[in-house]
């Protein structure tokens, strides 16, 4: 399978190396559009910019050549570009004949808070830009530094099509790469999308020490949020206690290579959210998704106290110490509702 990956991220590239090292031969080429960085990569046969000291296998290319030529001549097209530049990405897609896959995770930012739009999904975007491409989503549990060194990872495939799913399976299918499919495309990406802003809420907790107990309610209700947005879009409740919901959750809320908690963790510190982006390197989507989340529940009527707070805090109108009272002073309530 000829597999073209467009984007030279730390997922990206993760996902491009663990391709290149199957068993069944398939050609695949990582894009970058940074001229720099793709002669570096070439050099010295590592993303050294995002996953340092990780060497490339020898069958994976590296090029800055056209990106459209290489999705024609294409079996797979995997766009691994952050939400923010997919739309623009897929619009250069139309009228591509193979499979596409996105990786990002999140809601399309809107212009203005009060334009009177909502942020779309992934697969939303899609069907505004490019409604001919057979599309789907690659999500799930996964930091790209274990997916690149080769450790045991679950992911699934999401897509209406079964065609994309049954091709994303193909291409990233492996003894240390367990890939599952699924067609509930609005479930999947719902999970992959709020987890980001769960997980800021979740670093401050841990941030501000106040203890475990607290994280397993954060976490579980966080779930039951994530949920509720899920099943008001359309998506299947099940969908929710899989991969993209609670095993993402819980990867990104608690583990130490996630961009998303460290945020919370440096707030939790007394750092701006500025100086707190600024020290990631990377894009953590759940600061630039949070008040898009927000926006789309409350034009569904869906409760999401959890997130409220997250973009209080991040629009500095809430201080660490006073999320915690906030989510605590709540009247009373059902827990199944």
């Amino acid at each position: 399978m000829k597999i073209v990956v467009l984007g030279a991220g730390a997922w990206g590239t993760a996902l491009a190396m663990g391709a290149a090292q199957q068993a069944g031969g398939h050609a695949v080429t990582l894009w970058a559009r940074d001229g720099q960085q793709v002669a570096d990569m070439q050099v010295r046969r590592q993303n050294a910019r995002y996953l340092p000291g990780i060497d490339f296998p020898t069958a994976l290319a590296v090029s800055g050549a056209d990106p459209l030529a290489l999705a024609r001549a294409a079996d797979l097209v995997i766009v691994a570009t952050p939400m923010a530049a997919l739309r623009s990405m897929l619009l250069a897609l139309r009228g591509c004949q193979a499979p596409v896959a996105w990786l990002c995770k999140g809601f399309e930012a809107v212009a203005s808070a009060n334009s009177g739009s909502f942020g779309l999904l992934a697969h939303e975007v899609c069907a505004q830009v490019a409604p001919d491409l057979i599309a789907g989503v690659l999500s799930g549990p996964s930091f790209a530094q274990e997916v690149a060194r080769g450790q045991p990872t679950a992911l699934v495939a999401a897509s209406r099509h079964a065609s994309v799913r049954d091709a994303l399976v193909a291409a990233f299918h492996s003894p240390s790469l367990r890939v599952y499919a699924n067609d509930d495309i609005v479930g999947v990406e719902v999970g992959g999308a709020v987890k980001n802003v769960l997980a800021i809420a979740t670093g401050l907790c841990d941030g501000l020490n106040l203890g475990l107990n607290a994280r397993a309610a954060l976490i579980t209700r966080g779930l039951a949020e994530m949920t509720r947005l899920g099943v008001a879009l359309g998506a299947r409740s099940d969908t929710f206690m899989g991969l993209s919901g609670m095993g993402d959750l819980v990867l990104t809320a608690t583990g130490d290579l996630s961009r998303n908690r460290r945020v919370g963790l440096l707030l939790a510190q007394g750092q701006s959210l500025q100086q707190a982006v600024d020290s990631l390197g990377h894009v953590a989507e759940g600061v630039y998704c949070a008040r898009t989340v927000a926006q789309r529940a409350a034009g569904l009527g869906v409760d999401m106290p959890i997130t409220q707070a997250v973009v209080a805090l991040l629009d500095g109108r809430l201080a660490p110490a006073d999320a915690v009272g906030l989510l605590m002073g709540r009247d009373p309530a059902s827990e199944l509702r």
